[in-house]
């Protein structure tokens, strides 16, 4: 089945084009045919191809398919080829089966939005440009799958651009993200310049040779690519427009967050682990961004009143758990921790979507409550999610995966206690804020009536990622998967013995510590907001607390901290500018223009003479240039 990779990134854009060209003469049906149809087809194609590649991996460990070539520039050539193996597979089959998931869930989620058939055309353009992105054999058509999702995050976070905040949000998540962009496009460039090649089969095998001399050089190269990482992960300090593009569709945010965009980050930093590898600069920052990241994130979640935003920052958090895997060299147990976060983390924004829709489109959780017995589907799927998510001992998926980071923050080479204690307590974190959601939203009084239940189209997805949720850490083929070809053969050589094998009764320990400090977590959470809520009432009344909640609320206050220090200064620049010299020059010209339409207008005065007069006197004009020349 490798001649039908192809397959895969060119239905979700055939769906893309039938659907913009003509969705307005569609119907709704056709229209949910067409987007959820390219998606559910394109998951198919990936499960048996997947299949295929594990009973029968290729002698190379690699799938490639060369379509044609895109353009050849001196010394660079780029095709467009595609490049499937096991690392590239495991986001292949995140991308296509939760996005078809979440394609189902939105048949009936926009069902009676106006813009329908143009919200699928934007979700399938966005499977598109993160299955090119992953599936690319060369870094410039990884960029072009790079720039695709950051252009249709900008659509899709914007859907509603009636609304003010939600334009801004996209402009926003567009700004930021393009910081990371420009650093990455830069590292791509300085690339070329030392290898001669982008791609990235050459590049891993040219790079541990080339630079055994040249730190420096491997270090800039590894960093400019860890700031694109970090601007489309949303990792500290460019994480700033992630909470905010909450302002899309519940559809939206699920696949951002879970199957597209804020992965993309984690793909690249694995898909080029020789670089990261032969630079200890890079490896060092890349964990200490993910261990700063998923504390701060994690602090922010603990405060927040909208249902989204505090999936919001937990993604953030758990993404931060990646790099910190990644700094630390444990590429597969980050690799792993995305797999079942993909599952956990769709679960949890489409089961809130549906919240949200059942009580008239509220997202404050303090508004919610005792939703526990009039919606058990969406509660049920709610907490395996949650539990999940808190790394709930030995019954869920998120366990697992959780789990390995914490272990080789401790034992790998390039782990620290102080990386391990961090990612400790973010583990804390995560389960308080875990167990208030679900005790916020679903138990107690019931605040919001409910408006109506939502459909099975709706809550059949989130029963099959409910079921993933809890037991994916159990199913074998995910690992065999990640260890069957991940990185070549010299990258296992080099790394440390703890990854590679792991030391059993050192590793039971550290679990039942992690198990402990998650266990504190959700009791902490249960007893502050079910069994004792009067001593938040007690803490809201002191001071000093309520500063510390509202530093944590505002999101340590990067926002105005950036507003200070750019975007302020900048404005008073551009304002103390705007007449300088080069205006002049511009004003002047439109000045003299608009003098010369008033003179050539005084002709244009409706008097039948003037325009015989004119025209007579363009002709002796005529006559005399003609008698001269």
């Amino acid at each position: 089945m490798q001649q039908y990779l192809y397959l895969i990134p060119a239905l979700p854009l055939a769906g893309f084009l039938a659907l913009s060209l003509a969705g307005r003469r569609l119907s709704a049906n056709l229209i949910a045919g067409i987007g959820a149809g390219s998606i559910c087809i394109t998951a198919v194609i990936t499960i048996l191809l997947g299949i295929q590649f594990l009973q029968s991996p290729p002698e190379t460990g690699v799938w490639q398919q060369t379509l044609w070539q895109w353009f050849h520039i001196s010394n660079l050539s780029v095709d467009i080829s595609l490049r499937v193996d096991a690392l590239s597979l495991a986001f292949i089959f995140i991308i296509t089966f939760i996005g078809a998931l979440i394609h189902i869930y939105s048949i009936a989620f926009m069902r009676h939005d106006r813009d329908y058939a143009r919200f699928f055309a934007s979700m399938n353009l966005f499977v598109c440009a993160m299955l090119i992105l992953v599936m690319a054999n060369n870094l410039v058509l990884l960029y072009l799958g790079w720039e695709g999702v950051g252009l249709c995050s900008y659509l899709l976070i914007g859907f509603w651009y009636e609304t003010p905040a939600n334009y801004k949000a996209a402009n926003k998540a567009f700004v930021i993200t393009r910081i990371g962009d420009t650093a990455m496009i830069i590292g791509l460039f300085l690339l070329f310049k030392e290898l001669g090649t982008l791609n990235i089969a050459d590049i891993l095998h040219l790079a541990p040779e080339h630079f055994a001399t040249s730190a420096t050089g491997i270090s800039l190269i590894a960093l400019l690519l860890l700031a694109g990482g970090m601007g489309k992960s949303a990792q500290v300090p460019l994480h700033t427009w992630l909470p905010d593009a909450m302002a899309g569709p519940s559809p939206v945010s699920a696949l951002i967050h879970a199957a597209t965009m804020v992965t993309a980050g984690v793909y690249l930093i694995a898909r080029m682990h020789t670089i990261f590898e032969l630079s200890p600069l890079a490896m060092q920052v890349t964990a200490i961004i993910g261990a700063i990241t998923l504390f701060t994130a994690g602090c922010s979640a603990m405060v927040q009143t909208d249902i989204k935003r505090i999936l919001a920052y937990s993604t953030i958090s758990q993404i931060g758990y990646m790099f910190l895997a990644l700094g630390i060299g444990a590429w597969s147990a980050a690799i792993f921790h995305f797999f079942i976060h993909a599952f956990f983390k769709a679960l949890l924004f489409l089961a809130a979507g549906a919240v949200i829709e059942s009580l008239h489109h509220e997202h404050n959780i303090f508004k919610m409550g005792g939703l526990k017995n009039k919606m058990p589907v969406i509660y049920w799927t709610f907490v395996a999610g949650a539990a999940a998510l808190a790394a709930l001992p030995l019954v869920t998926a998120g366990f697992f995966s959780k789990d390995q980071i914490l272990w080789y923050a401790w034992s790998a080479g390039n782990g620290h206690p102080v990386l391990w204690a961090v990612a400790l307590c973010g583990a804390f974190i995560t389960a308080f804020y875990s167990t208030r959601l679900i005790v916020v939203v679903f138990w107690g009084e019931m605040k919001t009536s409910i408006s109506h239940l939502p459909p099975k189209t709706m809550t059949i997805p989130l029963i099959i990622l409910a079921f993933f949720s809890i037991t994916a850490g159990w199913i074998e083929w995910p690992h065999n998967l990640l260890h069957l070809s991940l990185f070549s053969e010299h990258i296992q050589h080099v790394l440390p013995a703890t990854i590679l094998q792991t030391h059993l009764h050192g590793e039971i320990f550290f679990q039942l510590i992690a198990a402990i400090i998650t266990l504190t977590g959700i009791y902490t959470g249960y007893l502050l907001y079910h069994l004792q809520p009067e001593v938040i009432l007690q803490w809201k009344q002191r001071s000093a607390l309520v500063e510390i909640r509202e530093f944590f609320f505002s999101g340590w206050k990067f926002d105005q901290l950036y507003n200070n220090i750019i975007v302020k200064p900048f404005q008073f620049i551009t304002s103390t500018n705007k007449s300088d010299a080069f205006d002049k020059i511009y004003n002047g010209i439109a000045s003299a223009n608009l003098h010369l339409n008033q003179l050539f207008s005084i002709s244009q005065n409706g008097s039948l003479r003037w325009y015989v007069v004119g025209v007579l006197i363009g002709i002796l004009f005529i006559i005399t240039l003609q008698l001269l020349l």
